[in-house]
């Protein structure tokens, strides 16, 4: 604890950050919205009250509480009070802060991947970014209890959030798994200014956060009364006033608080009434001063806020609720729309000129403040120019294996086959193994991990006995929990699962230690959790995604169960390759990259669509259709030259596809199949090869051309798979050539496959007479 002046002084020097953070929050929004030239007329925005609120909290934790070792998920809407921190710090260049929101400059939202100061983790996507904390810092136990990681290095996992935030149904998704892992080391700092986006948010809420996270096992600290306000409590009449505040309803707090002083007073005195003691010391404030005391809410009081942080000082999860006011200190604190309110230029020349900033000197980063005070500043700052500049840490490549095996067997499903190339590797002793890990929401038995759990057991940093093994009672299960574990299990939660992948897949840079995450979950519930995927992709979180089973293929289980999207979803996923394999060996292939492409500088993330369905494996001459199948798609037939007409088709439906072949293949000489592996890979090419000539590279042509190139340019093709026939029915822009597409478009329901196949025109019947009407003259 530092002594009496030394504290007294940094409490002093931290205002002083608290003020300038949030005067050039501020200003780099009002440039980008009044002075920056605007070619399109469009509002810039960027959340001028949402910042203002947070600049205190975010001074007591960067300038005090932080360590080198803490990682940070900023509130979104305060992305620019992030830039104007490492602005102070010299780690942000001003063509940025003046391009912020601009193409190149300052991203409106902090991220990972496209800003140039620093980002633990992207925000956006409301909820997600304060989830993933938890999650990481769940993947921190993970290292430490595998001896990666020394216990002395764990930093804590700290997410600032709007109090909005808590209406997000991830955040109780996630606060319940973080129970049952027992999680630590991880701080949710509210700011709690009682207005979201539309309106004051519900009164009381509080009471029922503090019950749902102690209840978690978190511990609950408010920090709700500033200093000025806790000295006043003492006074006589201090206890009228302080549950006053208390009773005061959110929307009439914040009305008050726009309205400013004298209306602090007209409503003080009309409720107080008969309370002479608060009377008198209501009186002894002038307006200026009672609105002081009436905003000096805990999280604008610095010494409140370094209090607060130095109480939770161990490894319990704690949630602070920092009581704010939005837009604190701007000429629209508290009014019920500064949500995305901007100060006009009379107003900003009016809070600079508050400030003494001189005209001119605007972007100055002490500006305003005098030689000697601002040399002090600086001279505090100095050393946490690097301590907040710790770059993303880089983890050695885990060597992967020349092949992955290919499971035995004349008739396989991809599934069963990607659970046995699984307990292959977990058998093998190879090093890629020990750094793999699965993650499944309550579906690891039904996509095939059993025996990888089996091998290589459940994560638990407590052990946790197999019951039933030890009361001898038969299971092919055989799960026992324990910290050298390397499987985690999730609830049935999918959001889960891709903060879960998203955490695992960010180790490398996080805390310089290499995994290799594998998630299951079946087909159709991608979508449950589909924007915590795409928040996972968007910061380069890299993992293996496998999706089984899939499509009306699952027959029984009905249209509740079928996916129909997810071929698209695998498409359009930036960060996220797409393949469907029909055969076990292009499975292993697809491994085996997805492992590669884990590691790549440049790599990403792999989805596989698997499938339920055993079908006749394919014998192979030599290795020659891998090169092709890893590029999106191979010849299982090659067509002859200038052949008229060739079946496309992807995954589990491959029978019906060669079983079409088979029948036309007398009929129409020289007919070509086509196994499109990766629809999303052919697209990319095709798209990537067709903008290079707009881009100023040479036009190349893309793999999907390549394939097509042997069928004459009026040839008819039919396309097949189960899923959305939109996935595959752009080949026939590629070269202009005729398309009948394939698959289903509507909900599916119960029944076998032959009905199935049948009723939605996905057998070799329905191929054959989509041929013959494309092939009419």
């Amino acid at each position: 604890m530092p002594k009496k002046d030394s504290r007294a002084e940094l409490i002093r020097t931290l205002e002083t950050i608290d003020q300038r953070l949030r005067w050039l929050s501020a200003w780099i929004i009002h440039n980008a919205n009044h002075l920056r030239e605007s070619r399109d007329g469009l509002k810039v925005g960027g959340h001028q009250a949402s910042c203002a609120s947070m600049t205190a909290i975010m001074s007591a934790l960067y300038f005090h509480a932080l360590r080198p070792q803490d990682k940070v998920a900023v509130k979104p809407h305060a992305g620019p009070v992030l830039h104007a921190l490492h602005y102070l710090l010299g780690n942000q260049s001003l063509d940025q802060l003046k391009a912020f929101r601009g193409l190149g400059g300052a991203q409106s939202y902090p991220s990972r991947t496209k800003d140039k100061v620093p980002v633990d983790f992207s925000t956006g996507s409301v909820g997600l970014g304060v989830a993933i904390t938890a999650f990481a810092s769940l993947v921190q136990d993970y290292l430490i209890a595998h001896g990666q990681l020394p216990e002395g290095e764990a930093g804590r996992m700290i997410a600032l959030m709007g109090d909005a935030e808590l209406d997000e149904g991830n955040i109780y998704e996630c606060l319940i798994e973080g129970y049952k892992h027992d999680i630590r080391n991880c701080w949710w700092i509210v700011d709690y200014n009682r207005q979201s986006l539309d309106s004051t948010t519900a009164d009381r809420m509080f009471r029922r956060f503090d019950d749902i996270f102690e209840t978690c096992g978190w511990r609950v600290i408010t920090i709700k009364h500033g200093k000025l306000q806790r000295e006043a409590f003492k006074r006589p009449g201090g206890r009228a006033i302080d549950q006053w505040i208390d009773d005061c309803p959110n929307a009439e707090y914040a009305a008050l608080t726009y309205q400013g002083g004298a209306a602090w007073r007209e409503r003080l005195n009309a409720d107080l009434a008969g309370d002479k003691a608060a009377l008198d010391l209501v009186a002894s404030f002038d307006d200026d001063g009672l609105s002081r005391l009436m905003l000096n809410l805990g999280g604008h009081c610095i010494e409140t806020l370094v209090d607060a942080f130095e109480r939770a000082q161990d490894e319990v999860p704690t949630l602070f609720i920092a009581y704010t006011v939005k837009g604190y200190g701007l000429p629209f604190q508290g009014h019920k729309d500064n949500h995305a309110g901007l100060m006009n230029p009379t107003q900003m020349a009016d809070y600079r000129a508050s400030l003494g900033i001189a005209e001119g000197t605007e972007w100055e980063p002490f500006a305003g403040m005098g030689d000697n005070s601002a040399a002090a500043l600086k001279a505090f700052l100095e050393p946490f120019r690097t301590k907040l500049t710790h770059p993303a840490r880089t983890a050695p490549a885990i060597a992967v294996p020349d092949c992955l095996p290919v499971p035995e067997g004349a008739e396989q499903s991809t599934q069963a086959a990607f659970g046995r190339i699984l307990l292959d590797l977990a058998k093998s002793g190879h090093p890629l193994a020990d750094r793999i890990v699965t993650t499944s929401p309550d579906v690891t038995v039904s996509t095939n991990l059993g025996a990888f759990v089996n091998q290589r057991g459940l994560f638990r940093r407590q052990e946790l006995k197999d019951v039933f093994a030890g009361a001898k009672i038969p299971s092919p299960q055989k799960w026992a929990g324990h910290e050298a574990g390397q499987h985690i299990e999730l609830g049935i939660a999918e959001n889960n699962l891709f903060l879960m992948l998203a955490a695992l897949g960010l180790s490398a840079p996080l805390f310089g230690e290499r995994l290799l995450p594998i998630g299951t979950v079946y087909d159709p519930f991608i979508s449950r959790g589909l924007d915590a995927l795409n928040y996972a992709c968007y910061q380069d979180a890299r993992f293996l995604l496998v999706a089984t089973p899939s499509g009306l293929t699952l027959g029984p289980e009905g249209g509740a169960h079928q996916s129909i999207n997810t071929p698209l979803i695998g498409m359009g996923q930036p960060g996220l390759t797409h393949y469907e394999p029909a055969f076990a060996d292009e499975l292993a292939l697809f491994m085996h990259r997805a492992f590669a492409e884990i590691q790549a500088p440049h790599g990403g993330s792999t989805y596989l669509r698997l499938s339920t369905r055993v079908i006749d494996q394919q014998p192979r001459a030599d290795a020659a259709w891998e090169a092709d199948a890893l590029a999106g798609g191979y010849w299982l037939r090659a067509p002859a030259p200038g052949s008229r007409a060739a079946i496309a088709f992807s995954g589990a439906i491959a029978p019906e596809a060669i079983a079409a072949w088979e029948q036309l293949a007398d009929d129409l000489p020289g007919l070509g199949l086509l196994n499109v592996t990766s629809p999303d890979l052919l697209h990319r090419g095709w798209s990537a090869a067709r903008a290079a000539r707009w881009r100023g590279g040479r036009r190349e042509r893309s793999h999907v051309e390549t394939l097509l190139a042997p069928l004459a340019p009026d040839a008819g093709i039919v396309t097949l798979l189960d899923g959305s026939p939109a996935a595959l029915s752009w080949l026939g822009g590629v070269r202009g050539q005729r398309i009948s597409p394939l698959g289903i478009d509507r909900f599916g329901q119960t029944g076998d496959l032959p009905d199935l196949y049948r009723t939605y025109r996905l057998d070799a019947d329905a191929v054959v007479e989509a041929m013959a009407e494309l092939l009419l003259p």
